[in-house]
């Protein structure tokens, strides 16, 4: 039940939805002039000041794009993964593709509420895109839409409140940013190849990944099959977004045979990288398991790599996955064309130097240093997201009241 002052309405009801649309790609004089024009890959609630590509004004005249003025509300209709259902703000004055919403509010709605508002919505807004077989949103679906409407003065007050922990969140972003940046500088300089590194690599050791470490390319798929044991997998996700694999993670269930189980079984020190990509950029991202986990196999996708302690440390090969020279040669051995994977062969040959052990050890423990500030920025960024997350169940649903002076209520 919704507090007195405030209703139920559609979003077609209170804004009018439109999108935009590509000029001729094939025609050069519609491209790269100074209109901005917004995709969907842009679209991460977020303001957006700038963006990749833009067009000409005869683009702009000779195709359905259109203009919207800064304000405007910017949904993501269709899109791979996470895209389509988010939501962002123009700050500028912009033209999008069709893929697209824009959304206009009419006077009397504050945008701020309503990008909160429609950020909120984000799951259910989504699975109205599921009824067919593209899984997209459109126009039609997105009028549909139920929104509450207080009032504008309370509308404003909410968002003032939610921004401030937007703006937390985003400073805490860019602290985490900057300490991710200075972790991949120290790790440059310790074991790079740079000159200055250089020198004090003389006398390390040169080999290949299969002499000082087990390379292990899993067949474990997601499906659960009758006949086989129950286990906890790790998979492609868990890796490409985490630098450490730990049982804070909540594993997908699934099945594996007793000689996968024996070949894939994690355990601390052993470092997962991705193994299969849609770009060769992405090959080889690793993670290292921190923990050894009950029941937990490395699944399809994936490549585990197990080194021997007494020559190598995990911290240290972690580390080694993360150098740029280390990506290069991977991508380079990456095969295909739309997808591409790593053979075993070109895991097991890549090229490590590294000092003796005890080294490894020191280099291991200064690096874990930086990692324990970036995982604690980590945390708290998911604190305050969580937070955030319940104030608004609280705000946007009038469950919880601002305070405003008495002569505000009637604006």
């Amino acid at each position: 039940m919704l507090p007195k002052g405030w209703h139920r309405s559609t979003l077609g009801e209170i804004a009018r939805i439109s999108s935009g649309g590509t000029p001729d790609r094939a025609t050069p004089e519609y491209w790269g002039g100074e209109v901005p024009w917004v995709t969907t890959g842009e679209i991460q609630f977020n303001t957006i000041t700038d963006t990749v590509e833009k067009i000409t004004e005869v683009g702009l005249k000779n195709s359905s794009a259109k203009l919207f003025p800064p304000g405007t509300l910017l949904m993501a209709m269709y899109g791979q993964g996470k895209t389509r259902g988010q939501v962002a703000k123009l700050g500028i004055e912009a033209a999008t593709n069709q893929a697209c919403a824009a959304i206009l509010l009419q006077d009397g709605h504050d945008t701020d509420f309503y990008f909160q508002y429609l950020s909120s919505q984000y799951e259910a807004i989504r699975e109205l895109g599921n009824a067919g077989t593209q899984q997209n949103l459109s126009g039609g679906i997105l009028k549909t839409v139920s929104v509450h409407v207080p009032p504008v003065s309370e509308q404003r007050c909410i968002a003032q409140i939610l921004a401030t922990w937007d703006q937390a969140i985003a400073k805490t972003e860019q602290l985490l940013a900057n300490s991710q940046r200075q972790k991949q500088v120290l790790i440059g300089s310790l074991i790079s190849d740079r000159k200055a590194a250089r020198e004090n690599q003389s006398s390390w050791e040169q080999s290949t990944l299969c002499q000082v470490a087990t390379v292990a390319v899993s067949s474990v798929n997601k499906k659960s099959e009758s006949g086989e044991r129950a286990v906890q997998l790790c998979n492609y996700t868990d890796v490409y977004y985490r630098d450490c694999i730990d049982s804070r993670i909540a594993f997908m269930q699934a099945t594996a045979s007793d000689n996968e189980i024996e070949k894939f079984t994690l355990r601390s020190g052993d470092v997962i990288i991705t193994k299969d990509s849609e770009t060769a950029a992405d090959i080889a991202v690793a993670a290292r398991v921190t923990e050894t986990v009950p029941n937990l196999v490395c699944g399809y996708h994936l490549a585990m790599i197990r080194p021997d302690l007494n020559r190598i440390d995990p911290v240290f090969l972690h580390s080694y996955f993360n150098l740029p020279r280390t990506k290069d040669y991977f991508a380079s051995n990456a095969n295909g064309v739309t997808r591409f994977g790593l053979p075993l062969g070109a895991i097991q040959d890549a090229p490590i130097a590294f000092p003796f052990i005890d080294e490894q050890r020191k280099i291991g423990q200064i690096i874990s240093s930086a990692e324990l500030e970036v995982a604690g920025l980590v945390k708290d960024i998911e604190l305050l997201k969580i937070q955030k997350q319940a104030l608004m169940a609280q705000l946007l649903t009038g469950k919880r009241r601002v305070h405003l002076p008495q002569q505000e209520f009637s604006a």
